[in-house]
């Protein structure tokens, strides 16, 4: 019966085009992107902060909460301002990210960052703006058919994703981590637990719940992006090593330059890529349950693995 199942896992997943459909949607969450921030007086701060919103990337983060709303049988339309949303969060982190006071970086997706560009000034207030703006856009534009309660309960979600509970926590401790060479694996894993699993798990759960989902099904979809917001961040730190500069569209060995622990520092290259595979294999059977439904977010989970840039 296992063996069954698999097998019919298999052939469901080999009949879907994930490049094709991330191709999709991807051109779906652009569009709507571009829409979200016209440019209007002052336009310095808007053209900044859609030099950094619409410079490219794989928009993985707003397809995870389009499928996931798909997946328990919402739509795109409800989804697609929270999907905005969490790109403009993103976007934002990014943005002061790269700023001299934190990472220090010049290039971001094959672009200079944006305090290259228009000053550390208006980076910062490009960033508080798509910050300000992700909370108003979920509010304001979600459509009337999704229960206020639901809403209400995404943007909860996605400030203690962003806030000190989540993102900014893990920004902190990363911070106070760098230089340090007795850093722990379980400190190591609350960093990105925090800062790249936080957020991750949030498009994932908000997609959920603006579909409706049930108190159980909220779980799987938590353990579901947990597992992979983790191994995502073990494949983040072995192309760090690994990528160059173009595959990367950023500063290549960074984390060898901050002298920050990282999960191939402490299991080597070949293990962190064992541990991400388990994740993503854990994370796919939390969705079992969901059928033909969850073969998009399984797919995104294998992607994840499998990227090289």
């Amino acid at each position: 019966m296992v063996a069954t199942d698999n097998f019919q896992k298999t052939a469901e997943a080999a009949r879907f085009n994930l490049a094709a459909y991330l191709k999709e949607r991807q051109k779906l969450c652009e569009t709507a992107l571009d829409l979200a921030i016209p440019v209007v007086y002052p336009e310095k701060i808007y053209d900044a902060m859609r030099y950094s919103l619409l410079a490219g990337g794989k928009r993985v983060r707003p397809i995870l909460c389009l499928a996931t709303c798909e997946m328990i049988g919402g739509t795109i339309e409800m989804a697609m301002p929270t999907a905005c949303a969490v790109e403009m969060i993103h976007t934002m982190s990014l943005i002061h990210d790269d700023l001299p006071a934190m990472d220090n970086d010049d290039y971001r997706r094959g672009k200079l960052t944006n305090h290259k560009v228009y000053g550390e000034d208006i980076a910062i207030l490009a960033g508080d703006g798509l910050l300000a703006l992700a909370f108003e856009f979920v509010a304001t534009q979600t459509p009337h058919d999704v229960p206020r309660d639901q809403v209400l309960q995404v943007i909860a979600r996605l400030g203690r994703a962003l806030g000190a509970a989540g993102l900014v926590g893990g920004q902190v401790v990363d911070l106070d981590s760098e230089g340090k060479s007795d850093i722990s694996l379980e400190t190591l894993n609350f960093i990105h637990n925090h800062k790249t699993a936080a957020l991750l798990e949030a498009c994932v759960v908000c997609g959920g719940i603006l579909a409706g989902a049930s108190a159980e099904n909220i779980q799987k979809l938590t353990r579901y992006s947990q597992n992979i917001g983790l191994a995502f961040q073990i494949i983040d730190d072995i192309l760090d090593i690994t990528a160059t500069q173009e595959q990367l569209g950023k500063t290549a060995g960074k984390d060898l330059t901050a002298e920050k622990v990282t999960y191939p520092s402490l299991w080597g290259i070949e293990e962190s890529r064992s541990k991400a595979q388990q994740l993503v294999e854990s994370a796919c059977t939390e969705l079992a349950s969901f059928g033909e439904k969850a073969v998009p977010l399984q797919a995104i989970a294998h992607y994840i693995v499998s990227r090289n840039h």
